[in-house]
């Protein structure tokens, strides 16, 4: 305290006369650790205050950033379901241009999931014209048929239900045949065809349009196995259906050329003694 008062007095008397101006700088030199102790609380406290501000302020802004990284992960998530809808509806939309039938595309709303019943409800109804027996493709081959029908929405079975049957044939020949659901998801039944048939693994089944349900040309199943037992009157043959029976979200609703819109039909059907 004396070392401050001096060096007021000092710098008072310098002020007038300006001849202690070494001695001044020499008191300055003393009395700055002084000064420093005394400021030390003072700039702790600033420091501790600026400290704990700067780590609160990066603390929210860290969990900004935590909650906008979230956030934009989820909207990624959509834009990559949304990318993977748009290329299924852009392959229907292929598909579409080269079927001379009217088309409209459904979606799915719901799939039964009872053992060896493939059947799924479609958001198309009787106000969309939909009718009973109506074929159904995606944009790889023929799904199935409408079987119940509402306003709003429809049930369709499958091809590979244990219940459906479709008429095809050897698109490499003509040969004619019956596809059967077994009610597995990825196997068709073509029964009643001799040993001697023309017809081998790899051949492309299509539709053959006899019945009147189903547009000729459509794929259908490829030809997965056949064995031939001399002893049987049969081959026994299995083929996988074209269509994503199992992925597809959407569905190709057709109107065959010689159907009359809003005319009923009768689903194909049929049971394990049929014939074609």
């Amino acid at each position: 305290m004396v070392l401050v008062i001096l060096s007021s007095l000092m710098m008072a008397l310098d002020h007038r006369q300006n001849h202690l101006e070494g001695i001044r700088s020499g008191l300055s030199l003393l009395i700055y650790p002084l000064q420093y102790v005394v400021n030390l609380p003072v700039a702790a406290s600033r420091w501790v205050g600026d400290s704990f501000s700067s780590r609160e302020t990066l603390r929210a802004e860290n969990d900004r950033l935590k909650l906008q990284h979230t956030l934009f992960k989820a909207r990624l998530q959509k834009l990559q379901s949304l990318k993977a809808e748009n290329q299924r509806l852009r392959e229907l939309l292929q598909s579409s241009k080269k079927v001379s039938e009217r088309v409209l595309i459904g979606e799915l709303l719901a799939v039964d999931l009872e053992p060896f019943t493939r059947q799924i409800v479609i958001n198309k109804g009787s106000r969309n014209a939909v009718y009973l027996g109506q074929p159904l493709m995606d944009a790889e081959g023929a799904m199935g048929q409408i079987v119940h029908l509402g306003p709003f929405s429809s049930t369709a079975m499958l091809i590979t239900d244990a219940n459906h049957a479709i008429p095809v044939q050897v698109n490499r020949n003509g040969l004619r045949a019956i596809a059967l659901g077994t009610g597995a998801p990825d196997k068709l039944d073509i029964p009643y065809l001799p040993i001697s048939a023309d017809i081998i693994e790899g051949d492309l089944l299509t539709t053959s349009g006899l019945g009147g349900r189903f547009p000729a040309g459509y794929p259908v199943a490829v030809v997965t196995e056949i064995v031939k037992d001399p002893t049987l009157p049969y081959a026994v043959i299995s083929a996988m259906p074209s269509a994503r029976l199992e992925q597809a979200r959407e569905v190709l609703l057709l109107w065959p050329t010689q159907h009359k819109d809003g005319q009923a039909g009768t689903p194909q059907t049929t049971t394990r003694a049929a014939q074609p």
